[in-house]
């Protein structure tokens, strides 16, 4: 337990906390302390993780790479990973003609918005000025994306800073309004987008999780409503953003979701799993049409004013392009989904605990939402920090885990074995029913 420390942890009120766990080694799917405790990772390190800790093929693919070129910017220059990363990339996404590197989600996704708004002027088109998003949405924690993905719970001290959008209801059949059927109510979403979208034309830009909503809750989308949105778009002219950073590379089932979800976007965002991980790296992919009204004379100042001091890292660029060799050598898509099948296992098991009002899953992400009362639905409202509590009976259980509100969240590795994902989740029932009643 480290103390007289002087770093100041993320989303951690820390008056609650005298001292943290220190992790001395990693390896696996396990972190170990340094007193000795063996934590199962159920957070995947904050979703990022896919092969477990000390893969030695990415450990290499770092060691390698420091020994040639450590770091050279990409002003004016550019690097052999960075140039192969990015054809992989694009081969990867359909519909993509560009990559440009930031080096986290949240930059990757003001990137996105950057380029989806100077496009508008790159164009001529002064009307379409507006950004569009939906209720609930996470991207990230600068002020443009606390703008576009607007959780009031975690941004709303900052409100009067932010800039407008207009936000749109999101589907959630476990809270549907009264009157409407599940069906019912995903029509109605629908339509209020299109509703506005005609209104006065002047929305440039849908921003949306690709797949589905994680920080927000963790909301799965129902079949074809992400579809239907692109249809949307593209019948208004309105530039679609997809936010793949959390959802893509296998955390929902499918190396690129927008592909399953049968669309194709205007700008998408990775992040997160890019390197498997290990290092910290982000892309931004736009389409042809996007790329192509950025070109001009110097003159004309159509270019995109963004840059990174580590844009393009050649260590990072090298450890994402042997994770991603990793993929296809082992079929790990393929995998994802048959270990993802042993969670429907444990459905029934999970709700029949008292405070479970739901469970929320897809791929390698799950979200178990906590209630004080089953028929009102009534969400846990500790007066303590209902994350502490979780934590801390977990540890006992030898379990890492996470809650985001009153939604305790399984993020596994990507690469879990069955036996350890069964692990995870019997070992997360003892710690909700051993919580419970400092919960409530």
């Amino acid at each position: 337990m480290k103390k007289n420390s002087f770093v100041w942890h993320p989303n951690t009120q820390m008056k609650e906390w005298s001292s943290f766990d220190t992790i001395v080694k990693a390896k696996g799917m396990w972190l170990t302390t340094s007193n000795g405790i063996h934590l199962l990772d159920g957070v995947g390190s904050m979703w990022c993780n896919v092969w477990g800790h000390s893969k030695p093929e990415l450990v290499n693919a770092i060691m390698s790479q420091s020994k040639k070129v450590q770091h050279s910017s990409m002003f004016n220059l550019t690097n052999e990973p960075a140039e192969k990363l990015a054809k992989n990339l694009i081969k990867l996404s359909p519909g993509m003609h560009r990559v440009f590197y930031s080096d986290n989600g949240s930059s990757a996704m003001e990137i996105a918005f950057k380029i989806a708004l100077q496009y508008r002027k790159n164009v001529g088109d002064k009307n379409k000025t507006k950004i569009a998003t939906l209720k609930n949405g996470y991207h990230g924690d600068t002020f443009g994306a606390m703008a576009v993905g607007y959780v009031p719970e975690f941004f709303g001290k900052f409100k009067k800073q932010l800039f407008p959008t207009i936000q749109f209801p999101v589907p959630n059949g476990y809270r549907i309004p009264k009157g409407y059927s599940f069906l019912d109510y995903q029509n109605f979403c629908l339509d209020k987008i299109e509703t506005e979208f005609s209104k006065d034309g002047k929305i440039s830009t849908f921003v949306m999780e690709s797949g589905a909503q994680v920080a927000g809750g963790v909301i799965i989308f129902p079949k074809e409503f992400q579809k239907k949105i692109s249809n949307l778009c593209k019948k208004y002219d309105v530039l679609l953003v997809l936010d793949e950073i959390a959802t893509g590379f296998g955390r929902l089932g499918s190396m690129i979701q927008y592909t399953e979800q049968k669309c194709t976007p205007d700008i998408v965002a990775y992040g997160k799993m890019l390197t498997g991980g290990y290092l910290t790296m982000a892309a931004t992919l736009t389409s042809k049409k996007i790329y192509d009204s950025f070109l001009g004379e110097f003159n004309d100042h159509r270019h995109l004013f963004h840059g990174h001091t580590f844009t393009g890292n050649p260590i990072a660029a090298g450890v994402a392009n042997e994770n991603l060799r990793l993929y296809q050598k082992n079929n790990l898509i393929d995998k994802i989904q048959k270990t993802s099948k042993i969670f429907k296992g444990y459905y029934n098991e999970i709700l029949k605990l008292d405070i479970v009002g739901d469970i929320r899953h897809k791929g390698m992400l799950m979200g178990i939402e906590m209630v004080k009362d089953k028929k009102k639905k009534t969400p846990i409202n500790s007066k303590v920090s209902i994350n502490k509590i979780l934590f801390e009976v977990g540890k006992k259980n030898g379990i890492y885990l996470r809650t985001l509100g009153n939604i305790v969240m399984l993020v596994p590795p990507l690469a879990i074995s069955e036996k350890e994902l069964d692990l995870l989740l019997s070992r997360t029932i003892d710690t909700i029913k051993s919580a419970q009643n400092k919960l409530l």
